[in-house]
């Protein structure tokens, strides 16, 4: 008989930080949910505004409001912490959660740097947490599990093409807020802040990825990062996929297809996707029945933060890393600092050789002329801010 966990015979205690539309929306409701099936039970909630998370815990019947967050993991030592704040916050909220012994669930991305990543990891427990996993919701569900499956097996034979797109639209108006579109505060562009999701899917059908060559650039608005990026991907098992992230795209879309040796496996939504967003077409000669099978994806659970968090939690039951954590949480991130690497410095960009002593790992401009801030750097070439 294994050894019993803290969380045995108890409901996990979750605190929610931020208390934004991400919270209320996605966070709160699945929450609920495992708190109908016995599992969670939501104990507190900060904010910077004392309003707004009065307001949050009003509706939804949350004991206790807080502004400071070194207070409420003194006096309510959650079991959880659900982090729902800016991507600046995310590196000083998780470690202070993770000393204080709570897990941490942290919405993407997850850090503004790689440096800032492996910070959090090191304040990890070393066996059996806490842990800090990453919201990547997309990669949950029926559906994705279903095509994890296929291709783990080798079903659909070998991965040889790939695309991987979001062509999104966001007016002047949305980067008229004035922390959208720079570097401290939102991180980076539509490859950061929009495009993640879908290419950390991605990585988890086609697994590792070995070099990337891209490009990227500003079209349209008078923001520090780019608008628009496009990318040439290696994996490690030969597979070769272009990616298109975008907030130019009045038709938006977000889409995968894998062209396989006996099949080709496509994606299409935009913020989310059930059994029916998924089609399997079979290359000429494929038995029928075989293909029927394929086509069998099962119960539809569509992916969803509720479902990302149900895993969670029984990772947290077990005492063992959750998906989404440590090194698999960390290679979207770092498919991202590749991408602006080389988009930047015009090279192709290995897989591993962004780390420490690389301007890339502590800014995702890597310092570069006409991209880096101009606090930064001398502000060079069209579209830089002044």
């Amino acid at each position: 008989m294994s050894p019993l966990t803290p969380l045995d015979g108890r409901r996990v205690r979750v605190a929610v930080i931020g208390t934004g539309a991400i919270a209320r929306d996605s966070h709160l409701p699945a929450l609920a949910k495992l708190a109908e099936e016995g599992e969670t039970e939501v104990v507190a909630a900060v904010d910077i505004d004392a309003t707004s998370v009065e307001d949050f815990c009003t509706a939804g019947g949350i004991p206790h409001a807080y502004t400071d967050l070194d207070r409420m993991l003194r006096e309510q030592r959650p079991d959880l912490v659900t982090i729902c704040t800016p991507p600046t916050l995310h590196r000083e909220q998780s470690i202070a959660a993770l000393r204080a012994g709570a897990w941490v669930w942290c919405e993407k991305p997850p850090v503004p740097t790689l440096a800032d990543y492996a910070a959090v990891e090191a304040e990890e427990g070393a066996e059996s947490g806490p842990y800090s996993s990453i919201v990547f919701q997309h990669r949950f569900g029926s559906g994705t599990r279903h095509v994890s499956r296929l291709l783990a097996e080798g079903a659909l034979g070998r991965p040889l093409v790939a695309h991987c797109q979001t062509t999104w639209y966001r007016d002047t108006a949305y980067y008229a807020v004035p922390w959208r579109g720079r570097w401290a505060t939102e991180g980076g562009g539509p490859a950061m802040g929009h495009g993640i999701h879908q290419m950390d899917l991605m990585l988890e059908l086609l697994g590792p990825w070995s070099e990337v060559r891209a490009m990227a650039a500003r079209l349209v608005h008078d923001v520090e990062t780019e608008d628009v990026s496009t990318a040439l991907v290696r994996f490690e098992n030969g597979a070769m996929a272009t990616i298109v992230n975008s907030v130019l795209s009045p038709d938006e879309v977000s889409r995968i297809r894998i062209d396989c040796e006996r099949a080709t496996v496509e994606l299409t939504h935009l913020y989310g996707h059930s059994n029916a967003n998924w089609h399997i077409t079979p290359a000429v000669g494929v038995p029928g029945d075989e293909a029927a099978a394929w086509r069998d994806f099962g119960p539809d659970v569509p992916s969803s933060h509720l479902e990302q968090l149900r895993e969670l939690v029984v990772s947290m039951r077990a005492g063992e890393r959750p998906r989404s954590s440590g090194a698999d949480g960390r290679t979207s991130l770092e498919l991202v600092a590749a991408l602006y690497k080389s988009a930047f410095t015009d090279v192709t960009v290995k897989a591993g050789e962004i780390g420490p002593g690389d301007p890339f790992y502590t800014a995702m401009h890597g310092d570069a002329p006409g991209w880096a801030p101009a606090a930064t750097a001398p502000a060079v070439g069209e579209g830089v801010p002044a």
